[in-house]
């Protein structure tokens, strides 16, 4: 088990360039939670 502080967990604002989708990502390998894509813009 991994202990995780979620106060440091910082998420960023992505957009899906194929589906349009918006929504926050965390992590370095952030994919589309509506299509699965991974053609995916996040700002930093």
């Amino acid at each position: 088990m991994v202990d995780l502080d979620l106060k440091k967990v910082t998420s960023r604002k992505c957009k899906c360039l194929d589906c349009g989708n918006e929504f926050k990502g965390v992590g370095k390998k952030v994919r589309c939670p509506s299509c699965q894509s991974d053609n995916v813009e996040c700002s930093e």
